[in-house]
């Protein structure tokens, strides 16, 4: 076999053609470092072996059983085959019937042991069990408790995905670790080659989590390190100074005034901008969902306009691209002022007219071009960039913001974020940039009214989501899954308490058709991530438009259009989310004039996962949340990207470990491990760091001639 590395393309791996790679590579996995780095979402718990007798009606569970009859297939209809057979332990016997899969009349022999991972049901005195997950039980080959689950996409079916990164585990004696090896050893970490096998071929929940750990480590450091590299560009000059020269033509045009929060970041924004010594902006504006950041940011592209340059807004999703480009079109437009919108659907035709448009000089030439990563074409050449926006920063990176720069490096660079930042975590997460805080709503927002319950409130529940719609209001409805994940445990709660994960959950698709039958002269939609990106927006378009009343949802809604008929917000398993996340759907609704309300529906009797909730039904300031958060999941929440609407971009770290680790102590090791190296390596020059340097660059875009 010829030699792989870690950034190998996907078809250097055997079994993987072109075809298929194709198929990873809209998953975002284009290399092998990709393949074996694409986490687990959760482990199936196959370890949990119950005996027939044990085992609930209904419940999803391990059992061992022997075969007891040779399988007979049987063609049921055109195209439908059934194979059948019995299985039997100490305690009794299951029928097991497979569906389309004749082949398993060769794989199962009587006498054979196997284990079979399934839901368990009853049909009078007969259990059965229906197309089950198998093992064959050898001796001397012990089987693993956790067996992965993984996000899968079109044309990757978990056989595929599974078998995939077996070939990919199998090449990982070819790959070197570029982590120092004095420091694996001064933290007792694993090397790189174990902590991927043992990510996907776990032995034991304690060794998932020293993987896990090593894996965060790597992160946070790569991390670290890349924000120093982002601060070296604060010593650019050449950038256009933007003098405020009256921002009232565009405040005369809003129904509103602008907070003191929002006046005091536009000052702190405006005099950046104006600075006469070439320095360019480096500025984040953090507030939470509602507070008023994009009037901010319109005020920034206003006044690099009026000084004759150009500016860009970059969201992270079409929903939201588009958002802004309806609002803000329509103010610049009054104004004398040319937008235009670039994401991947514009037509090709269509995007050489605007990429020309953005390019000319004079009369016709656009002045503010928003959209999503198209705006990174290499095909896409401003005239006169001076100001880049990016919105919805968690969902990018500092590669990202490099990215866009290189538009033109001199750039002012305004980032906008809705997730209030610890201050513990502000200079971490954010050292390359310099701060804005909108701490005030504005005025007239309600406050929305949140509340926990149980299981047991829910026909009063349904009823009060009848009141709100019959009142004219529309309802959000958040679940943590897309489909059915009967029997699996999240990857960053394999080591909670049993009972902070082990509660019924409920899955977008599922829970929508049960409100549907619920309200029957009702309109219930389901929206998530798997969903083209035109299905996505017509969606949302029909919620905005009133056309839906109950839209049921992933976390994709999170960075949304915003919709001020809406009036309720309800999250399922609302355990399963990060406090910072649940009041960013919470500021979801409430942006109208309808009274407002979040109800978390939860389940789940873990001390922890109680008082996290209870927490959030008691605070509204953002900050206070966050640092909550923080002090009860750690500092992973507000490194991992929300939500299953992103694809990670080719080459990009998604922050996946450290999602799923909880150890305090890993980030703050790895920070003060990159301080070190830099401290006497500053240029990553020396033999030791030379596989590092190459990482950091693949992780995150990063030109790799930055170190030469």
């Amino acid at each position: 076999m010829k030699e792989i590395h870690l950034q190998s393309p996907l078809t250097a791996l055997p079994g993987i053609a072109k075809a298929r790679s194709e198929a990873f590579a809209r998953l975002g996995i284009h290399t092998v470092r990709d393949l074996l780095l694409h986490f687990p979402r959760s482990y199936e718990n196959r370890g949990n072996i119950k005996t027939i007798a044990e085992a609930a009606d209904g419940e999803t569970t391990a059992l061992a059983l022997v075969v007891a009859t040779q399988p007979r297939t049987a063609n049921i209809r055109r195209g439908m085959s059934i194979t059948k057979f019995r299985a039997f332990d100490s305690s009794g016997t299951v029928e097991l019937t497979f569906f389309n899969q004749p082949y398993c009349r060769d794989v199962f022999s009587i006498g054979d042991e196997f284990r079979f991972f399934g839901k368990l049901s009853t049909e009078g005195r007969i259990r059965r069990m229906a197309n089950p997950a198998y093992e064959k039980i050898e001796e001397g080959k012990p089987l693993p408790d956790l067996v992965p689950r993984y996000p899968l996409g079109e044309g990757i079916a978990p056989k595929i995905m599974a078998n995939a990164i077996a070939v990919a585990c199998d090449c990982l004696e070819s790959i070197e670790d570029f982590l120092p090896k004095n420091i694996i050893a001064k933290h007792s970490f694993p090397d790189l080659k174990n902590a991927i096998k043992t990510l996907h071929e776990p032995q034991s929940p304690s060794a998932l989590r020293t993987a896990l750990d090593r894996l965060a480590f790597d992160e946070y450091l790569l991390f670290s390190l890349s924000l120093s590299i982002a601060k070296r560009s604060q010593g650019i000059t050449g950038a256009s100074p933007c003098l405020n020269q009256g921002i009232s033509p565009l405040l005369a045009l809003l129904d509103y005034e602008l907070t003191d929060s929002q006046k005091n970041a536009v000052r702190e924004i405006a005099k950046d901008m104006a600075s006469e010594n070439g320095k360019p902006m480096n500025r984040i504006l953090v507030g939470d969902v509602g507070c008023g950041k994009t009037i901010c940011a319109a005020i920034a592209a206003y006044i690099a306009i009026l000084n004759g340059h150009q500016a860009a807004i970059m969201a992270p999703t079409e929903i939201l691209a588009r958002q802004h480009y309806n609002d803000l079109s329509r103010l610049f437009s009054n104004l004398g002022i040319k937008t235009e919108l670039l994401i991947g659907a514009t037509p090709a035709r269509e995007k050489s007219r605007i990429y020309a448009s953005i390019a000319a000089s004079g009369a016709g030439r656009t002045d503010l071009l928003i959209g999503t990563h198209a705006l990174l074409n290499d095909k896409l050449t401003f005239s006169d960039l001076a100001l880049a926006i990016t919105d919805e920063q968690h969902r990018f990176g500092v590669g990202q913001r490099a990215a866009i720069r290189e538009k033109n490096p001199a750039a002012h660079l305004l980032v906008m974020s809705a997730t209030p930042i610890p201050r513990t975590l502000a200079l971490v997460l954010y050292g390359d940039l310099d701060i804005s805080r909108i701490t005030e709503m504005p005025r007239g927002r309600q406050r929305v009214d949140t509340h926990l319950i149980g299981e047991a409130l829910r026909p009063r529940l349904n009823g009060f989501i009848k009141r709100c719609i019959d009142e004219g209001g529309q309802a959000y409805v958040v679940c943590p899954a897309i489909e059915e994940e009967e029997g699996a445990i999240p990857l960053g709660r394999v080591f909670l308490p049993e009972e902070e994960y082990k509660t019924p959950l409920k899955n977008a698709l599922d829970h929508a058709d049960s409100l549907a039958k619920e309200f029957p002269d009702r309109t219930v939609a389901v929206l998530h991530g798997k969903l083209k990106p035109a299905e996505k927006d017509s969606i949302m378009q029909r919620f905005f438009a009133g056309s839906i009343d109950i839209l049921v949802s992933t976390t994709v809604i999170e960075v949304g259009v915003n919709v001020p008929n809406a009036s309720l917000m309800i999250v399922e398993n609302a355990e399963r989310f990060g406090l910072s996340q649940l009041h960013q759907l919470r500021g979801r609704v409430g942006r109208g004039t309808r009274k407002s309300y979040c109800i978390l529906v939860s389940e789940a009797t873990g001390d922890t996962a109680k008082r996290r909730l209870q927490a959030l039904c008691q605070t509204y300031d953002g900050y206070e949340i966050a640092e909550e958060d923080l002090k009860l999941r750690g500092p992973g929440d507000f490194f991992s990207s929300y939500g299953d609407d992103t694809v990670r971009q080719s080459g990009g770290l998604r922050f996946s470990a450290i999602a799923a680790s909880a150890d305090p102590n890993v980030p703050k090791a790895a920070f003060a491990d990159a301080s070190e190296i830099l401290s006497y390596d500053p240029e990553l020059k020396l033999p030791e760091h030379r596989l590092l340097a190459e990482e950091l660059s693949d992780a995150f875009c990063i030109n790799k001639t930055i170190f030469s």
